[in-house]
Parts: C-alpha cells; sequence; structure tokens
C-alpha cells in the first residue's frame, strides 16, 4: 500500500524499515503540510495528526485508511470521512498510561503542596507546611470513563478513593471494577456537587465545548481539585480564571489550553493555585511502540469498523 507519513516522530527508523520489508511504499513528510507540487491521489493510508484539517481531503482520491496519532478527532472532516466510508483510526489507549500516572501526580502535588516545598529548597530554608491534605478516603469524578479515563481509575483505586464515572456508554465487567458507580451524563451537576477531584478525559464535541462553564465550576466544592486532561475547550478558559482568581479551588491542573500554545500574557501560568503543562502528559517512552503495533493491527485488518467517538454529554 501507499502510505503517507506526516508525524515522522511518531516511528522509529526500525519501524519505518519494517513497513518497508512488508511491502508497503512510504512517504515522509517532515511537518504535518502537503508540498504543492505533491499529488495524493494514489495514497492509500495516511498517518497524521493535523494534516486534514485544513487539507482538502476529496484529493486523496483512493484513501482507504486514517490512522491517527491522537487520540481526539476533533482536527479532521469526519462527517465526510464517514460518508465516504473511509476508515478512521484513533490512537486510543496509546497514551492512556502517561497520562493518568501524569493525573495522579498532579493531584498528589496539590495535597502534599510540592510547590512550596520546591520553593523553600531553592531558599536553602528548612521550613515545614502543616494543612497538608490526604487524598485517602476522598471522593474523585471522572467525566469521560475512555481509555485514559480507565487507567487514571486503575491507579488512584489504590490510593483508597471512592471514584464515580460519568459516561453514556455502559463499561464491561473488567472496566467497571475500577470505579464505585457509574452515573449517566445527565447527572453532571450533581457528581460536579459532591466530588472532591474532578477529571476530566472527554472528547472535544459540540455538545462538550465549555461543559465546564461558570456556573459548573461554581458548584464544585471550596478546596477541590479540577484536572484537564482532554482538550482545553472543555472548560470556559475566562470563566476558569474568574473562579481562579475568588481561589475557591484547591489546585488546577491543566495539560490542555483553549489555544495552544498557551500566550505568555495568559493569567494561568501566573495564578497561585493552578499547575500548567504544556500538552506534554502523554509522553512517554514507550508511546512510539504501541503506536506501531496498533497501526499494524489496523493494516492487517480486513473489516472496516468505526470508533465510537462522540460522548453525549451537555
Amino acid at each position: 500500500m501507499k502510505i503517507l507519513i506526516s508525524v515522522p516522530a511518531a516511528f522509529t527508523s526500525e519501524h519505518l524499515m519494517h513497513l518497508t520489508n512488508m511491502g508497503h511504499l512510504l512517504t515522509i513528510l517532515q511537518g504535518e503540510t502537503i508540498p504543492e507540487e505533491m499529488k495524493v491521489e494514489d495514497f492509500e493510508v495516511v498517518v497524521c495528526n493535523n494534516l486534514l484539517r485544513d487539507y482538502p481531503i476529496e484529493q486523496f482520491k483512493n484513501l482507504k485508511l486514517i490512522q491517527l496519532t491522537s487520540v481526539g478527532t476533533d482536527r479532521i472532516p469526519l462527517k465526510y470521512i464517514l460518508k465516504q466510508g473511509i476508515k478512521i483510526e484513533t490512537a486510543r489507549g496509546v497514551y492512556s498510561i502517561p497520562i493518568a500516572e501524569w493525573v495522579v501526580l498532579k493531584i498528589l502535588e496539590i495535597y502534599k503542596n510540592s510547590r512550596f516545598f520546591h520553593h523553600v529548597q531553592q531558599l536553602h530554608k528548612w521550613e515545614k507546611k502543616r494543612n497538608l491534605g490526604e487524598l485517602a478516603g476522598k471522593t474523585v469524578a471522572i467525566i469521560g470513563y475512555g481509555s485514559i479515563g480507565i487507567e487514571t481509575a486503575k491507579r488512584l483505586k489504590a490510593f483508597d478513593v471512592r471514584i464515580t464515572a460519568i459516561d453514556s456508554r455502559i463499561p464491561d465487567p473488567e472496566e467497571m471494577k475500577w470505579v464505585d458507580n457509574l452515573q449517566p451524563p445527565h447527572q453532571l451537576e450533581t457528581v460536579i456537587s459532591q466530588c472532591d477531584v474532578l477529571i476530566l478525559t472527554i472528547p472535544l464535541t459540540e455538545q462538550t465545548k465549555h461543559l465546564m462553564n461558570e456556573d459548573r465550576l461554581l458548584m464544585m466544592k471550596s478546596n477541590s481539585i479540577l484536572i484537564n486532561v482532554s482538550r482545553g475547550a472543555i472548560i470556559d478558559e475566562q470563566a476558569l480564571i474568574t473562579v481562579l482568581q475568588q481561589k475557591e479551588f484547591m489546585g488546577v491542573a491543566l495539560d490542555v489550553f483553549e489555544e495552544e500554545p498557551l500566550s505568555p500574557n495568559n493569567l494561568l501560568w501566573d495564578l497561585e493555585n493552578t499547575l500548567v503543562t504544556p500538552h506534554n502528559a502523554f509522553v512517554s517512552d514507550k508511546n512510539q511502540q504501541r503506536l506501531f503495533d496498533l497501526f499494524i493491527a489496523n493494516l492487517n485488518s480486513n473489516t472496516i469498523k468505526y470508533e465510537e467517538i462522540s460522548a453525549n454529554i451537555a
């Protein structure tokens, strides 16, 4: 098959050699921009992230498979792809473990106030902190119980917390063993008002954009924790800044933002109770192999299947 790979960092040189040895013809772009002189009609497979967001997909006359290197489908013309019967596969499961580890890290950083101890270490100052929190016994809500939510729940369960998941999908029994209860999307506001830690892991859709608006942010308990590892636009960022300035939260940890890169002038950088990372939670030394294994499986699949990609949460 003729394969266009627009994210060269997705695979190692050994992976690319393996694909070549399988008989595939590879074209590697150095970025997600197609040169004007390139003819794309013959490509049957595209490996990409943002490539199809602006490029006219209609020019890919023989496209059979799109392998995304991301989990979300908000950067592709999804309606056209499904209408044309093109097989679409996300990177679901590839990044779930490192993201789940990041979530646990940030929750503990907030409860144990690691920022304070880092600061006093730099000052060579011996100063104790007497008002630290404890994760054990807390109530955690995971909004969107997909691959990331499941891996997060697995790890948090060891901390003796009570976990509520919200999802329109009914998980299988193996997935359900990591949560104490599952609630439908219409119970969102009730769950938000009762949890100590709220973790957002849902895809960005028209229904979920600004899911966490000012009203819902204010519904959260005082001294609660908010974590976002989905898409920045799930939260109304200006509303969040307003609420944070009122010091409603024990802490907020954000790896994703409405506009990326985050502007140097954005107030989120400097708010005392906010932890910011540059869309980096997914990074791991094991991602390339997981993505390659997934891609090979999808290449070898003889059936077209469409992953459930929407979360009916409003």
